[in-house]
């Protein structure tokens, strides 16, 4: 029954039900199960949660990331960084603040269940141009009450919407600030990758540089042409035309970097010079069905779709009567303010009506046919949602074991074309191999250096990756356990 969680949640905040108010809420909560719905399963087809990834993992790797799981990359620049994000980064400020709205709205659902209470006191003066009758004074004073209840539970039920969508908001905050610590650990490898692509740059014009004094000495010595000369002054050209690139690129991930860690850009910089020394530890994955309760876009999807149900349970609700009850009770009027609350000037009326809509013009059926749409569409985005985590992890598992892989054959490629340059240089000084040779061996080597940097990069982003498609440590018993509410009020 769609009411199950409706119980848990109106009940959720204990001591604000008790007395005379938790009766009133009881017989309304009894006239609300009339409102239970079938509501659609998402997940209802053969195949629709796998036993298990079918993507390579490392066995002896411990199962789901931990929640601080940047510290063992072997950095110590990096845990500072995800704790300054946490408190500063302005997108969970932002989610942040979006939670205590939803918290704010789940406050106004609750008083719509609580009778509406106010008080008046007032004062006339009445009289004319005749003495008869004189002028005089008139005050009154009093209490109304009314309280406003569908049959079948309708107010319970935007209530239950409402407790949804502050659940929607938590887990969009946690993907959030998952996603945040992602983004500051990738910006943070991307400018240290980009630091050690512009000393390879580097290093390879001065040994263009000292390849064109070479060649330079041999012209002149008669043994080269100048085509040679001109040749390699090109090459020193080219090469030295890829550093502003890399420069400009390192700047932006800094500023990117900075961003991320609620600061302005200017000035702000990163001690560690390249990706040295820095590995990304080990994780396997668990059973498909597990990564449901630990990827907060999942729950997020999830809780989305059951508010969508609270959403046409209460469309449907809207069909039947309610019930209004109205009460006021006063003093007065009376002449003289002493006597307003003389017991003989006490009066009181109560009153109590059903009412039903007869005709609308189509607008209740309209905002059923809504609810059930939205519903559909939550039900494809929730089936979307969890494929799409499911791919996300075999996505990553898949990219952390190619790109070990490469990453190995890439660093015998650069130490093979280390030795090989090296060998050429000799060759080429000594006369016994040509330009075009030695160029190709250069080239080579840069090349292999270069692409060895993109790969540690790539491999580090495989795991982020990874570790954000688990739930970056995330796990929804556990933030629904400890979760408390923000906003301190109390509904009388």
């Amino acid at each position: 029954s769609s009411m199950k969680f409706l119980i848990r949640g109106v009940f959720s905040r204990g001591a604000l039900f008790r007395g005379a108010s938790a009766a009133v809420l009881a017989t309304s909560l009894g006239l609300g199960l009339a409102a239970c719905t079938a509501n659609p399963t998402p997940l209802d087809r053969p195949g629709d949660l796998p036993q298990a990834f079918t993507a390579p993992v490392e066995k002896t790797a411990p199962v789901w990331p931990q929640a601080d799981w940047w510290a063992n990359f072997g950095t110590d620049e990096l845990a500072p960084l995800e704790a300054t994000a946490q408190k500063e980064n302005l997108d969970i400020a932002m989610a942040a603040a979006r939670v205590l709205q939803a918290e704010a709205s789940d406050g106004v659902a609750l008083s719509a269940l609580f009778p509406a209470l106010g008080g008046n006191i007032g004062g006339t003066r009445l009289g004319g141009n005749s003495t008869i009758p004189r002028a005089s004074n008139r005050f009154s004073a009093g209490l109304t009450a009314s309280y406003q209840q569908g049959f079948f539970g309708t107010q319970y039920l935007d209530l239950r919407a409402a407790r949804e969508d502050l659940r929607a908001q938590r887990y969009a905050a946690a993907v959030t600030g998952i996603s945040i610590s992602s983004q500051v650990a990738d910006e943070y490898f991307t400018v240290l990758h980009y630091r050690e692509r512009i000393a390879i740059a580097r290093e390879n014009v001065a040994a263009a540089r000292r390849i064109l004094s070479i060649t330079q000495a041999k012209v002149e010595a008669g043994v080269s042409s100048n085509l040679d000369l001109a040749e390699q002054q090109a090459v020193v050209a080219q090469q030295e035309s890829r550093l502003p690139g890399l420069i400009e690129h390192e700047k932006e991930s800094r500023y990117a970097l900075a961003i991320l860690m609620g600061r302005a850009p200017e000035r702000y910089d990163v001690r560690a010079q390249n990706l040295d020394g820095i590995a990304a530890p080990t994780v396997q994955p668990g059973l498909p069905s597990e990564t449901l309760l630990r990827n907060p876009g999942v729950a997020q999807a999830e809780a989305q779709l059951y508010a969508a149900h609270a959403n046409v349970d209460a469309a449907r609700a809207a069909f039947f009567p309610s019930l209004s009850l109205t009460g006021q009770a006063g003093y007065g009027p009376v002449a003289a303010l002493s006597n307003l609350f003389n017991p003989a000037g006490f009066a009181w009326t109560i009153g109590a009506s059903v009412l039903q809509t007869i005709f609308d013009g189509g607008r209740l059926k309209a905002q059923d046919d809504y609810a059930l749409a939205t519903q559909q569409e939550l039900v494809a985005n929730y089936r979307k949602t969890v494929f799409t985590a499911f791919s996300d992890v075999e996505s990553a598992l898949g990219t952390i074991k190619s790109t070990t892989d490469q990453l190995a054959l890439i660093d015998t490629q650069t130490k093979a074309s280390a030795e090989a340059f090296r060998i050429s240089e000799l060759q080429y000084r000594e006369g016994t191999i040509d330009i075009l040779t030695l160029l190709t061996a250069q080239q080579n080597l840069y090349s292999a250096q270069d692409s060895l940097v993109l790969t540690k990069l790539a491999r580090l982003e495989s795991s982020l990756a990874l570790y954000n498609a688990l739930g970056g440590g995330w796990e929804q018993r556990a933030d629904d356990a400890n979760y408390k509410n923000q906003l301190d009020w109390w509904p009388l």
